[in-house]
């Protein structure tokens, strides 16, 4: 018995090596305005998740990680950008579609310090991260001659976010950018579990990031008028 239950373990741990929690990623984008942004260094860009609903809200962390990922642009810290605009970008008052922005950068306060902070560009983050099916199971066992843990658990976790970007400035929405990814995790035990993790969440921030890069260094068509 002692036998067959090593050698099963061994095999489990085998298998989810050999699988290794793998990702895949989906990264799409649509133009919607035919001007792009001539150079990141214009303008500081804001990155602002999406929290709205009550049911879910866009990760802070999320937030973060795109920000920091993007290389050539001058990202100015989410929660700097709402408190320095408190509180026209709290949940319930923040503008939902670029149709909102005329009333909002009539506001002269809100127009000076948006200018004062040099922003130009902001991006909303819309998505979140969900566990979408569990199986397997584990049993864990404590003795006066030792314990440990044996079973084979998997996740599957899918990442799906939409970044769109607006242009303060034209008050028109330039594009939207949707990231994908998914991925099961493992996690085979004989006698210590090993958590061999699909980092979805980071496959999809990578991928979203990325293309902002190349979205807003894309090619640039100047406006009429």
């Amino acid at each position: 018995m002692k036998t067959f239950r090593c050698t099963r373990g061994l095999s489990l741990l085998a298998l989810a090596l050999a699988l290794g929690g793998c990702v895949s990623a989906t990264i799409e984008e649509v133009r919607t305005a035919p001007a792009l942004l001539k150079a990141p260094q214009e303008g500081s860009i804001v990155i602002l998740g999406r929290r709205h609903n009550n049911g879910y809200e866009t990760e802070s962390n999320f937030v973060d990680c795109v920000g920091k990922s993007l290389r050539s642009s001058a990202v100015l810290p989410e929660q700097a950008f709402i408190d320095s605009l408190y509180p026209w970008f709290e949940p319930r008052t923040a503008p939902l579609d670029t149709a909102d922005l005329p009333a909002l950068l009539a506001n002269e306060a809100v127009a000076k310090r948006i200018e004062g902070l040099g922003v130009r560009y902001m991006i909303w983050v819309d998505g979140a991260t969900n566990t979408t099916d569990q199986a397997g199971s584990m049993t864990c066992t404590i003795s006066p001659g030792g314990g440990g843990c044996f079973g084979f658990v998997t996740w599957a976790r899918d990442s799906s976010y939409e970044a769109t970007v607006w242009d303060l400035e034209t008050q028109q929405t330039l594009g939207r950018i949707s990231s994908d990814a998914n991925g099961t995790s493992y996690m085979p035990a004989m006698i210590v579990p090993v958590p061999i993790i699909a980092r979805v969440q980071a496959q999809a921030c990578s991928g979203l990031a990325d293309q902002l890069e190349t979205f807003l260094s894309g090619p640039v068509t100047e406006n009429a008028g």
